[in-house]
């Protein structure tokens, strides 16, 4: 398993990896699918988290098995979002810089 120590080399990690499966060929509108399924799961992480279990056949979870999880979905979320962004030719710091403009604008800061 590879160390990642920043963000470029993980956006490099996944699109070889999407790429090496075939996964970066799905159109826009099924990877936003994709992606709206890991923010269901990430609900899910998180409300484990937070309220626990909300069903008598869910097993509780300890903590850290829990955080885990979270990074996991979180993880999932940002690469489906990496991959959109690649097939727009949009840069990590293109999106950056226009939220920090949108928000900035928004609110006048």
């Amino acid at each position: 398993m590879p160390r990642i120590e920043n963000i470029q080399q993980f956006e490099q990690w996944v699109q070889q990896f999407y790429e090496q499966r075939q996964w970066s060929q799905y159109n826009p509108f099924i990877r936003a699918g994709f992606m709206m399924e890991e923010v269901g799961e990430l609900a899910r992480a998180i409300r484990a988290i937070e309220i626990g279990r909300d069903r008598p056949d869910e097993e509780v979870m300890c903590y850290d098995h829990a955080r885990q999880q979270l990074v996991e979905e979180l993880g999932d979320i940002l690469a489906n979002m990496l991959i959109l962004s690649d097939k727009y030719d949009i840069s990590l710091d293109e999106i950056m810089n226009g939220h920090v403009a949108k928000l900035s604008a928004r609110f006048d800061t």
